[in-house]
């Protein structure tokens, strides 16, 4: 065998191969992505293409687990902590997890609205959902996210009106044979992360596979409308929003009555019934009216017996006076 053979079948446990191995065991850990920063110098759609650009960088979490736990109803404060450990992790994530981090890497661009869009779509047989983080800003619509297929995630911030991204989505979703059965679209994320208010995931539920495009587009345009003039609330909130009807006050209605007072144990006798006008042709010589019932229980309800002041007129008497 030759020397270069020899080096080439060279045993593994040698003096030459072990300096290999503890080389190698020194190899340089994982590059972990840089966060975005911006810069005054940046546009707002040049800064969105970099949060999307980070977020591919992480790439889609394929494995099965989800890596940082989500929910929906923790304060805005709690959710941003995650999105926080996600940065400093720099793990795969799914399309719920990029919903946040968009949030927590856009927070301070009070010219940026961020709210969620939902989807609920059909596929041989099954069902399936998916978020994306819509954006407004000067008067054009897109979006960020992530997802298994590349028209899936985000769209440019070109869309003039909302029902327009929606579409896109929808016309999307027809080129993998899904079926589109819901949209559900939230209300703007505040631009404060310490926030202890939940985000508001659905305020609007859109059954779209029953409606007809000129509706679904009626309902969508009226809704970011309101959006934009900031007059919807939280369904989650204290007061909800009250709707008015025509010809009717908002005004609290005035409580009912309260029941009449229940008779007591000394109350239980039936009232007195009302005096008559007094006949002065049948007073006495006292001035009291006398009137002789017979003791058989005729004595009429409500009459106050005369007991010590007159004596009885008859045997078969006694003297009553009202």
């Amino acid at each position: 065998m030759t020397s270069s053979a020899a080096d080439t079948h060279r045993c593994p446990h040698s003096k030459s191969a072990k300096g290999t191995w503890s080389r190698s065991s020194h190899a340089r850990p994982p590059s972990i992505p840089q966060v975005p920063n911006y810069r005054l110098s940046m546009t707002i759609p040049d800064w969105l293409q970099a949060i999307q650009n980070y977020m591919k960088t992480l790439q889609y979490n394929h494995t099965g687990t989800q890596f940082f736990e989500i929910r929906k109803m923790r304060p805005l404060s709690g959710l941003m902590e995650t999105a926080k450990e996600m940065t400093q992790e720099s793990l795969p994530i799914k399309c719920l997890e990029a919903v946040i981090l968009g949030i927590y890497l856009t927070n301070g661009q009070p010219s940026i609205e961020r709210f969620p869009i939902s989807f609920k779509t059909y596929f041989s047989g099954n069902y399936f959902h998916h978020i994306v983080l819509g954006i407004y800003c000067n008067g054009r619509y897109g979006s960020v996210g992530m997802s298994r297929r590349a028209e899936l995630m985000d769209k440019p911030l070109t869309f003039r009106t909302l029902s327009g991204l929606v579409f896109d989505f929808e016309d999307s979703y027809k080129k993998y044979l899904h079926t589109v059965e819901k949209v559900k679209i939230g209300l703007y994320v505040p631009h404060e992360p310490h926030s202890f208010q939940p985000i508001e995931w659905k305020q609007l539920v859109l059954n779209v596979s029953k409606m007809l495009r000129a509706d679904i587009r009626k309902e969508l345009e009226k809704y970011s409308r309101d959006m934009r003039m900031k007059i919807l609330k939280p369904a989650s909130s204290h007061s909800p929003t009250q709707v008015r009807s025509w010809g009717k006050s908002l005004s609290p209605r005035r409580r009912p009555a309260s029941p009449p007072r229940r008779l007591g144990r000394r109350d239980k006798s039936p009232a007195l019934p009302e005096k008559k006008a007094v006949d002065l042709s049948t007073l006495n010589e006292v001035g009291y009216q006398i009137r002789i019932y017979p003791s058989s229980g005729g004595q009429q309800e409500g009459a106050v017996v005369l007991r010590s002041a007159l004596s009885p007129v008859s045997s078969g008497g006694t003297a009553i006076i009202y």
